[in-house]
C-alpha cells in the first residue's frame, strides 16, 4: 500500500453479471463520481477498464492520479455456479476416496424428496487418489506418511495434463505437516501445478466440507490468477500504480497475491460489497438496523445489519456446493431486472431464476433479446423511462408490450397491464420469502429494520416489498445503482483465521490461550504482508459452541483479556442466549463444548467524508415530466422527478418516480419521501 500515488483519489469497480458499476471519490473534498457501464462477460477485465475510463474523464484527472483500486469481482462465483473451473485432482487419505460423492445426507430444501440426484461433484472418483497417511484427531501420527503414494499421483495427475490439485488428509487441522510434505513432493514431482492444501484454506474440522472447500479453491485458482493478473498488467498500462484491492466473501478486501493464493474467499466478492455499503448508508441515515436487498439483473443478494454490525455465516454454500469460509449471512434468490417470465406446462406463471443477463437482455433493450422479462414489465407499467444510463441507452416500450402479450397476457387471457402486474407480484413474493429468512428465520422481526433496496432495480421494488413485510421505512441511498462500488471504497481490510480446538467442561484453558496466540500471530504476519498501518489494526476473538451431540455449532464473541474460567463462562451464556433467540430455547443444563476459535483481522482505511446536499430547492424544480403510471389502483397520473434535482429536506408525496443514472424509484401513492441532509431518500410508508 505503500508504492501508491497517494491516497486522495480511490476508485471502486463493481463487475456484475448485466453491468459494472464505478465509483470514484475524492477523499479531500468528499465528491464523488459514479459511471455504469455494460459488463464483458467474455473479459471482465475491458468492463473494468471501461469503467475506469468513463469516471476519470467526469473527474478530470488521469489513470496514474488514482490512490487506491478497489474490486469487487464475481469470477470465483461464476466458474463454481457454472462448472467451468479447471480440471482438478485431490490427493485424500486412504479409505476416504469417496468423500466428495458421499457428502451428506441432507437433500436441498426446495428439491423434490423422490426425484433429486446429486450433482456431478467438482472432482470425479477418477481424480481423487489415495495416500498412505493417517493423523488422529489430536494431530498424533498414526501412520507415516509413504512418499511414494503422493509421487505416483502427482505424476499421474501430470501426464494427464491436470495441473490443479487439492490435498485433503484427514485431521490435518490438529497437525498438517503430512499436507506440507505432500505439497512439496507433488511440486518436486509436477512443477507446473498449482497445489492447495486444506490447513492453509479451512483448518477445521468436518471432512466434507474441508475437502470441498479446498477443491473449489483449486478448482477457481487458475482462471482467478489469470484474471487477477490481467488486471495488474491493464492497470499498469494506463501508469495506475496504486494497490489493486480485491472484496473477499467477509466483507473486507485484501492485496491481489492474498486472492492468488485463496480466490475461494471471493466467492461473495460483490454482494460482500452491497452489505458494506448498506451499512454505510444505514449509518449516514440514522439506522443502525437494516435490511439491504441488492437487485440486479439475474439475482437477488439480501442480507441483515444489526446494530450497525452484519452477520457472518460459517455454513455458506455457493451454488450446489458448501463452502464453509467466512462469509457474510446473504440469502440469494434468482429474481433480478432480467429474470423471465415464463409459463408452466399446468399454466402457472413463473418468475427467474432464468435470466436474459446483459447479452441479449430484457425485449426493451433491443439486443435480440425476446422474452419478457422483470424490465419489460416495469417499462409496460410506466416505472421504468424510456432510457437509462442517462439517456445513452433507450428502451424499446413497444418490444416490451409485445413480449409481455406473447409470453403471459395471451396465454392467460390477461391484459397486458395485468400480466406485467403479475410478473411483478411474483417477483417481489420471491424476494419478500427470501427476507424472511434472512430475518424471521434468524429470530428476527423485518418490521424492526430499515429496508435499503439497491442495485440497478432495488428501488423499484423496494416500496412493495417493504409494504408486503409490514416495514414502516425505506432509505433509498443516493446511488443505489452503484451501492456495492461505494461499498468498496468504505471497506477495510480484513482477514479471518480459525482452527479447531475441541474443549468440554472444564475447559482447558491454557490450550484455548495457547489456540488464540497461534491465530494471533497469523493475523500479525497478515498485517505486514498487507503493510498495513500499525496504528490502525484491530483484532477480535470469537468461538463456535455446540449442546453435546449437536451436529451444528452457533459462533458468538469471545471476551477481551485473558483466557480464564470466567471468559470461557460469558461465551457460554452468550451461546445459550443466541439459541433461545434462534430456536426459542436453551438448554442451560447440557454440557457446552467449544469446537472452532477464531480471530479476525481488520485494519480501517480512509473513510469518505460525507457530504451535505444543498437545502433551499422546490420540487417544482425537480419535474420533468408528468404521464400514467399503473398501480393496484389502475393508471394514476405520476409526477416523474430528476433525483439529483431534489434538495435537502424536499418531501415528496407519492405517486413518484424518481429517475437518475444508475437507477429508478417508485414511491407508491399514499408514502411520503423526505431527501436527508446527504442525498437518501427516506420514504415512509401509508
Amino acid at each position: 500500500m505503500s508504492d501508491a500515488p497517494g491516497l486522495r483519489y480511490a476508485i471502486a469497480i463493481d463487475t456484475g453479471g448485466t453491468f459494472t458499476d464505478v465509483t470514484l471519490l475524492d477523499r479531500d473534498s468528499g465528491q464523488s463520481w459514479t459511471a455504469k457501464t455494460p459488463s464483458t462477460p467474455d473479459d471482465p477485465s475491458r468492463g473494468f477498464m471501461t469503467g475506469i475510463g468513463l469516471a476519470v474523464e467526469q473527474a478530470g484527472i488521469s489513470p496514474a492520479d488514482l490512490g487506491q483500486v478497489f474490486h469487487g469481482t464475481t469470477v470465483a462465483t461464476n466458474l463454481i455456479l457454472e462448472s467451468k473451473g479447471a480440471e482438478a485432482g485431490l490427493l485424500t487419505t486412504a479409505g476416504f476416496r469417496h468423500v466428495l460423492e458421499i457428502g451428506r445426507q441432507e437433500i436441498p430444501r426446495r428439491a423434490n424428496l423422490f426425484s433429486w440426484i446429486k450433482p456431478t461433484r467438482p472432482v470425479p472418483a477418477d481424480r481423487i487418489f489415495e495416500v498412505t497417511e493417517r493423523t488422529a484427531a489430536d494431530g498424533s501420527i498414526l501412520t507415516p506418511l509413504d512418499p511414494e503414494t503422493v509421487r505416483l499421483a502427482a505424476r499421474e495427475l501430470k501426464h494427464r495434463g491436470i495441473t490443479a490439485i487439492a490435498v485433503c488428509f484427514l485431521h490435518s487441522f490438529a497437525n498438517p505437516a503430512h499436507e506440507q510434505q505432500a505439497r512439496d513432493l507433488i511440486l518436486a514431482e509436477h512443477p507446473d501445478a498449482l497445489v492447495s492444501i486444506s490447513s492453509d484454506v479451512l483448518p477445521l474440522v468436518r471432512e466434507y466440507e474441508r475437502s470441498m472447500a479446498t477443491v473449489l479453491n483449486v478448482y477457481v485458482m487458475p482462471a482467478v490468477s489469470r484474471y487477477v493478473a490481467r488486471l495488474e498488467e491493464r492497470l499498469a498500462e494506463e501508469k495506475v500504480t496504486a494497490p489493486l484491492l480485491i472484496m473477499k466473501s467477509n466483507g473486507g478486501v485484501v492485496s491481489a497475491p492474498e486472492v492468488r493464493t485463496a480466490p475461494a474467499y471471493t466467492a461473495l466478492s460483490g454482494p460482500a460489497a452491497g452489505v458494506v455499503g448498506a451499512g454505510f448508508v444505514g449509518e449516514s441515515a440514522g439506522f443502525k438496523n437494516v435490511i439491504g436487498i441488492d437487485i440486479g439483473g439475474t439475482s437477488a443478494d439480501i442480507s441483515m445489519i444489526k446494530d450497525g454490525q452484519f452477520r457472518l455465516s460459517e455454513s455458506g454454500q455457493i451454488g450446489e456446493w458448501p463452502l464453509a469460509l467466512p462469509m457474510i449471512d446473504i440469502n440469494t434468490v434468482g429474481t433480478g431486472g432480467g429474470s423471465i417470465a415464463s409459463l408452466t406446462a399446468t399454466g402457472a406463471l413463473t418468475v427467474g431464476p432464468r435470466s436474459a443477463g446483459a447479452h441479449p437482455g430484457p425485449a426493451c433493450y433491443g439486443q435480440g433479446g425476446e422474452r419478457a422479462t422483470v424490465t419489460d414489465a416495469h417499462l409496460v407499467l410506466g416505472r421504468l423511462p424510456p432510457s437509462l444510463l442517462g439517456g445513452s441507452m433507450s428502451l424499446d416500450v413497444s418490444a416490451a408490450r409485445a413480449a409481455v402479450e406473447r409470453d403471459v397476457a395471451r396465454p392467460l387471457g390477461l391484459s397486458i397491464e395485468d400480466a406485467a402486474k403479475g410478473i411483478l407480484a411474483i417477483s417481489n413474493n420471491d424476494m419478500v420469502g427470501a427476507i424472511r429468512v434472512i430475518s424471521v428465520e434468524r429470530g428476527e422481526d423485518p418490521r424492526e429494520f430499515a429496508l435499503i433496496p439497491f442495485g440497478g432495480a432495488g428501488p423499484l421494488h423496494g416500496s412493495e416489498m417493504a409494504r408486503l413485510l409490514g416495514m414502516k421505512t425505506i432509505v433509498v441511498p443516493p446511488s443505489p445503482g452503484v451501492l456495492s462500488a461505494i461499498g468498496l471504497v468504505v471497506s477495510t481490510l480484513r482477514a479471518d483465521y480459525a482452527q479447531t480446538c475441541v474443549e468440554a467442561p472444564p475447559y482447558d484453558c491454557a490450550r484455548i490461550a495457547d489456540a488464540f496466540d497461534h491465530l494471533d500471530r497469523e493475523a500479525v504476519a497478515w498485517f505486514a504482508r498487507e503493510n498495513a498501518p500499525a496504528d490502525a489494526h484491530r483484532k477480535s476473538r470469537s468461538a463456535s459452541l455446540r449442546y453435546r451431540h449437536q451436529g451444528f455449532e452457533l459462533t458468538v464473541d469471545w471476551p477481551e483479556g485473558p483466557v480464564t474460567e470466567a471468559s470461557a463462562a460469558e461465551a457460554v451464556e452468550r451461546f445459550h442466549n443466541l439459541h433461545e433467540q434462534l430456536y426459542t430455547f436453551a438448554q442451560r443444563d447440557t454440557v457446552v463444548e467449544i469446537v472452532n476459535l477464531r480471530v479476525s483481522a481488520a485494519c480501517d482505511l480512509a473513510r469518505p467524508r460525507l457530504v451535505e446536499r444543498q437545502t433551499g430547492g422546490s420540487l417544482a424544480e425537480a419535474l420533468v415530466d408528468r404521464h400514467p403510471v399503473w398501480f393496484d389502483e389502475g393508471p394514476v397520473p405520476t409526477p416523474i422527478y430528476e433525483r439529483n434535482r431534489l434538495s435537502a429536506g424536499v418531501r415528496i408525496e407519492g405517486p413518484a418516480i424518481l429517475t437518475q443514472l444508475d437507477a429508478t424509484t417508485v414511491i407508491l401513492p399514499g408514502e411520503t419521501a423526505k431527501v436527508d441532509r446527504y442525498g437518501n431518500l427516506i420514504v415512509t410508508a401509508a
